[in-house]
């Protein structure tokens, strides 16, 4: 069998059909296709990979098509090697790809075939799964199923994001992912702005431990040679912040991630607070992690500034790039990678997570992949697009409480004033950005799924043409 009569073949079933070049496999006589309603898994034999798969139709000249379904990603899994998530962390440079929706992952692959990162393709945090109603298999299903299509034999990982209880890190282990995000949030502590609360506080912990941090934290030679020098205030607030967190860390990582029985990447986050992580309290937990033997492979401070959702940077770059030498040298230190969490969009700073990481890095990205979906929808599809807004607008309050932006309502044309030529403007300003970016769950809720998702696929090439764009300005900024 070759190409050219394997397209004819599938035309004649679907005359919109095409072939995804890259993935032609003839050692398993196996190749993915586009048809109209749903992408397909096709071969021409009756090899072990086809006896294997289930929902078989019959075209012509022994070619069957086979459903890209769990069952089957399953039979995939298990004959093809590259279609298994794996560990990343000793590659250096890796690029979480957030998939809210399922059909990214192709033009992801495409960016990444021209750079030197690897793909986190499938991540996705308890949150997302629930606002779009998806499980972790539904997930990881859409990631393989690209690595198919795009025919990627360079290595994959999926990453439980933002994992904060042990049950949902088990469960996306059990479901094969290669990477887990301990989310420390719910076990940190704000320390308290008045000097005598923020003592107050630190003495309820343990006396020996106080006096043993103490003694080997406050003029802590190391701490001061990599600029994260700890004063007694400094170190107050560090116990504080973290002395629960620790134990959790190092539960988590010994009961669970040691004992996966594969190689698992760990990164903890503790950038989910409403507190800067200081260069001394980082030097704080990540000293204290090491004497725990807790091998990290990455961690997500919280940095100076604001990292909001889906766009730029907000704060003094400059105070930034300080601040995030400082950080960087610890990581170095310590033996593991900085990882910025809500990279989407964070063009000015990313020059300095190339030059000072010295491109080891992890970048976190998602909620920028649906806007661009968005982008497509206002071009293309603008009533769908205005039922979207108002639906945005009436959600806002309520997406407010689940993530933090500065969205601005009176700084975005009210919808009725603008052209359908004129929506895309939408997705150029940060306010409408913000409004659209974390609304998506109520969209998908009240009955925009189906429309949206016909709409990316009516319009698939040029979805696959702005993340290709899009995406690709973030790994060149990178210095990828």
């Amino acid at each position: 069998m070759d190409k050219i009569k394997a397209l004819e073949i599938l035309q004649k079933a679907d005359a919109s059909a095409e072939l995804y070049e890259d993935s032609w496999m003839p050692e398993e006589a196996a190749f993915a296709a586009w048809f109209e309603d749903a992408d397909v898994l096709a071969t021409w034999d009756e090899g072990p990979l086809a006896k294997a798969l289930t929902g078989g139709k019959e075209l012509s000249d022994g070619i069957r098509v086979y459903p890209m379904n769990h069952q089957n990603r399953l039979v995939v899994n298990e004959r093809l090697d590259f279609t298994r998530p794996v560990s990343l962390a000793a590659h250096g440079r890796t690029f979480g790809l957030g998939d809210r929706l399922g059909p990214a992952g192709y033009a992801h692959l495409q960016v990444v075939k021209e750079h030197d990162v690897k793909p986190i393709l499938a991540q996705q945090s308890m949150r997302e799964l629930t606002l779009t109603n998806r499980t972790w298999d539904d997930v990881l299903d859409a990631a393989v199923w690209s690595v198919v299509k795009a025919g990627w034999k360079g290595g994959f990982g999926a990453d439980g994001d933002h994992l904060k209880k042990k049950e949902d890190i088990e469960h996306a282990l059990s479901c094969g992912y290669s990477m887990i995000t301990l989310d420390c949030s719910e076990n940190l502590k704000t320390p308290p702005e008045s000097p005598a609360e923020l003592e107050s506080a630190y003495n309820t912990i343990d006396a020996a431990k106080r006096a043993q941090w103490e003694k080997e934290y406050i003029g802590n030679p190391l701490a001061q040679k990599l600029g994260a020098d700890l004063d007694k205030a400094a170190l107050m607030r560090a116990a504080v912040a973290f002395g629960d967190a620790i134990p959790f860390i190092t539960d988590v990582y010994e009961n669970i991630i040691t004992k996966a029985g594969r190689r698992i990447d760990f990164e903890v986050s503790v950038d989910e607070t409403p507190f800067e992580t200081e260069p001394s309290t980082h030097f704080f937990v990540a000293n204290e992690l090491k004497k725990a033997n807790v091998v990290a492979d990455s961690m997500a401070p919280r940095f100076v500034g604001e990292f909001q959702k889906g766009i730029d940077y907000i704060g003094d770059v400059k105070q930034f790039h300080k601040s995030f030498k400082v950080h960087c040298a610890i990581a170095k230190e310590f033996g593991y990678r900085i990882s910025v969490h809500s990279g989407s969009d964070k063009f000015s700073i990313y020059p300095s997570v190339a030059e000072l990481t010295g491109g080891k890095f992890h970048v976190k990205t998602a909620g920028t992949n649906w806007l661009e979906a968005v982008r497509v929808i206002a071009e293309k599809e603008p009533e769908l697009y205005r039922k979207m807004h108002r639906c945005a607008l009436e959600s806002l309050e309520d997406a407010k409480k689940l993530y933090v932006v500065h969205c601005d309502l009176s700084k975005i044309k009210a919808l009725d004033e603008v052209a359908d030529k004129d929506l895309i403007d939408y997705l150029n300003q940060d306010d409408s950005r913000q409004l659209l970016h974390i609304t998506y769950g109520f969209m998908l809720e009240k009955g925009l799924r189906e429309p949206i998702y016909a709409a990316l696929r009516k319009h698939r090439k040029t979805f696959d043409q702005n993340l290709i764009r899009h995406i690709g300005k973030h790994i060149s900024l990178l210095g990828c």
